[in-house]
């Protein structure tokens, strides 16, 4: 069984897709074993409380350093037991300590086609609006693995989702989620759990 430690900041719309997959059973040997907001309001909270999953607020600027910080959320990983941590929507940049200690085991989804609209600053709503200020024709997705700069890991996956001419902001985000993010992150939970992905310097290979 993999062990997943899911971190949220917000209304938790990735939680719920990996949550949906586990339960349909197309996550076979995958527990979501605890999630960890970064904001004691975010909404992912009740949405993991109605599933019984184990909560916890552990917020960055409760701490003096960033290393305290790490230090704090290692030891709820690991008094879980988790294996893979997944960032859903989770807005905080993690530090060096924490990022080596699950090297290649925390994954990212972001809304766009890395590197375009992305790194310190790009959430939310950003990059659906900087994609429309740009003007271009597709934008998406990107799962990817986490280093300590934001948005900087190898990538998993990727998926081009159309910019249609009357799209909001909103819109277009809503498009992003349900074409693109809520597929592709349960899918690169599942060939993980299946030992599926090997990462070669920045490529990621998937094997059959």
């Amino acid at each position: 069984m993999l062990k997943i430690g899911v971190m949220v900041s917000g209304g938790g719309t990735n939680l719920q897709a990996i949550m949906d997959k586990i339960a349909s059973g197309e996550l076979p040997g995958c527990e979501i074993v605890t999630v960890v907001s970064s904001k004691a309001n975010a909404y992912a909270l009740e949405r993991a409380k109605r599933n019984n999953i184990p909560t916890a607020v552990i917020s960055k600027k409760d701490f003096e350093t960033i290393d305290q910080y790490d230090e704090a959320l290692l030891r709820h990983m690991k008094s879980y037991g988790v294996e893979l941590v997944v960032l859903a929507g989770f807005l905080s940049l993690l530090g060096e300590k924490f990022v080596s200690a699950y090297k290649n085991a925390i994954i990212n989804v972001h809304p766009s086609l890395i590197p375009a609209f992305c790194g310190k600053g790009f959430y939310g709503l950003i990059p659906h609006i900087k994609a429309l200020e740009y003007g271009v024709k597709v934008t998406g997705a990107t799962v990817h693995f986490v280093e300590p700069e934001y948005d900087s890991g190898p990538i998993i996956f990727q998926k081009a989702v159309e910019v249609k001419d009357d799209d909001t902001p909103e819109s277009l985000q809503k498009r992003v989620m349900e074409q693109a993010e809520w597929v592709l992150l349960p899918e690169a939970i599942r060939l993980i759990s299946q030992g599926k992905i090997k990462v070669e310097g920045r490529k990621v290979r998937i094997l059959d």
